[in-house]
């Protein structure tokens, strides 16, 4: 874990891994049209053991949201909370669950960042620059962005903020824009990676198994 991201605060930083969907676009070709996307094989690990391997250095602590039976992921040593809102109701519940742990867990936390299980090449230094922006503007929330367009679950979200979206949420807001705005969204650039000779975008999203494939190829390209 890292030591407070060379910002100029002590209080520590949580990371939220976000893997509370159904993924249905990746296992739409199954009969139960659902599954965990990031327990899929990618290189000599998983893709969430890739996510895993790159937020994990950058933060003080780190969770996984995810439904269902917690006993799936306990390879990984990690605590796993649940969407505290019932029905799969979007990643906002997701980073409320990441609040609330945070605020049970590691007390001193005013941030958490959060990117998803799918994000096998996220930035080395997501946090640093996602933390950076949250502290030039308090009580916004900053999220990621590449080639102009906002990544909306990847971001760094101020603990102080769980009660406002825990009643935006029972009042029917799932569009995570809709949420942030309220609040000041702020976009946080990253360039994109080169991996292998190729221009990759550093919050590529595996949501199909087409995606899969591309991910399983730059990996390879990664590891030549």
């Amino acid at each position: 874990m890292s030591t407070h991201l060379q910002n100029n605060t002590s209080a520590p930083l949580v990371g939220v891994i976000l893997a509370g969907g159904l993924s249905r676009r990746m296992f739409e070709r199954d009969h139960a049209g659902q599954g965990d996307k990031g327990l899929l094989a990618l290189g000599d690990t998983s893709m969430l053991g890739h996510v895993i391997a790159r937020l994990g250095r950058q933060v003080d602590a780190l969770l996984l949201n995810a439904n269902g039976d917690p006993t799936r992921f306990a390879a990984f040593g990690l605590p796993v909370a649940a969407d505290p809102i019932a029905g799969f109701v979007g990643p906002l519940a997701g980073v409320l669950a990441g609040l609330r742990w945070a605020v049970r867990h590691v007390p001193a936390a005013t941030h958490i960042v959060t990117t998803s299980a799918d994000a096998p090449f996220v930035p080395v230094d997501l946090c640093a620059h996602l933390y950076a922006a949250a502290l030039a503007a308090p009580g916004h929330i900053p999220l990621a962005r590449s080639s102009g367009e906002l990544h909306p679950v990847i971001g760094c979200w101020p603990v102080a903020l769980a009660d406002d979206l825990e009643r935006a949420l029972h009042d029917g807001v799932r569009k995570v824009l809709r949420w942030t705005d309220r609040h000041g969204t702020v976009p946080v650039d990253f360039p994109m990676h080169q991996i292998g000779g190729e221009t990759v975008d550093p919050f590529f999203n595996a949501n199909t198994p087409d995606d899969m494939a591309t991910a399983r190829r730059l990996i390879g390209l990664v590891a030549s």
